[in-house]
């Protein structure tokens, strides 16, 4: 198993892309604390799985918006579990509408979760990591639209290209502690976040008959095929931008911060 003993924290792992990581991550010997914010039950179902592989695991609710609730997640996170080894930063939400009618409020509440939350969750776990003199492992969940444009998701977009700079920022920042961080960048993957969006539908629905966050197979087959696990194994701070494109994985990237080569 690839990451007996490791304790990961995976942030918005209630349902969709984030429960598939938690449940696959406690098959590969980690400890999961799963995070949720408005559908418990979909935590406790995720519970139960980890539970099921002989892995332990912990339910923290916390709003990824609110720095304070970031802190408290992390916090009560290391209090149970003694450390943290993994970060995966899941939780993620999008707002339709055209760019001339996103209001402050639609605005602040994407970027709010989608970055600021990742960059206060991220640093929390650094400042743990560096504490403890221990190297670690950051994972950003991003999305191909940090570089491809989804109209009428302008805030969305935005948010996961926050991501991709912060990613590689950081990988030169934190190579001196021993910590990696890396970017996944997925394409359409049918979850909650995004089948009532009928645009993604049309445009995905091949892919969607081959990947599904709610379907066992067909999750372990786009997290086997893609290469998820390389940010686990790495040894040096380095980018690994991960992208599938119309659901087909591939990787994008080589090992050196100052840029990307196919």
């Amino acid at each position: 198993m690839r990451l007996a003993g490791k304790i990961a924290l995976v942030t918005g792992s209630s349902k969709g892309i984030g429960r598939s990581i938690a449940e696959r991550f406690a098959q590969e010997g980690a400890d999961i604390v799963i995070n949720y914010n408005r559908t418990p039950r979909g935590a406790e179902e995720a519970l139960r799985n980890v539970e099921a592989t002989g892995r332990r695991g912990l339910i923290v609710k916390a709003d990824l918006s609110s720095i304070t609730e970031v802190r408290k997640l992390v916090t009560t996170a290391i209090e149970h579990f003694g450390r943290l080894d993994i970060l995966v930063n899941n939780a993620g939400i999008e707002t339709h509408a055209p760019f001339w009618e996103v209001t402050e409020e639609d605005y602040d509440r994407v970027l709010n979760v989608n970055l600021k939350g990742v960059f206060f969750a991220t640093q929390e776990i650094v400042r743990h990591l560096i504490a403890t003199k221990r190297p670690g492992k950051i994972i950003n969940i991003s999305s191909v639209h940090e570089e491809l444009p989804f109209p009428n998701f302008t805030a969305y977009c935005v948010s996961k290209g926050g991501i991709k700079m912060l990613t590689r920022n950081l990988s030169v920042e934190l190579g001196q502690f021993g910590i990696t961080i890396n970017s996944i960048a997925p394409g359409a993957i049918e979850t909650p976040i995004n089948t009532s969006s009928s645009m993604t539908q049309r445009s995905s629905a091949h892919c969607w008959r081959r990947f599904r966050s709610d379907d066992w197979e067909s999750r372990t087959m786009w997290l086997d095929s893609l290469p998820f696990w390389r940010p686990l194994t790495l040894t040096m701070s380095q980018v690994q931008r991960i992208s599938s494109t119309a659901g087909w994985p591939g990787i994008i990237g080589n090992n050196s911060p100052m840029g990307d080569i196919e």
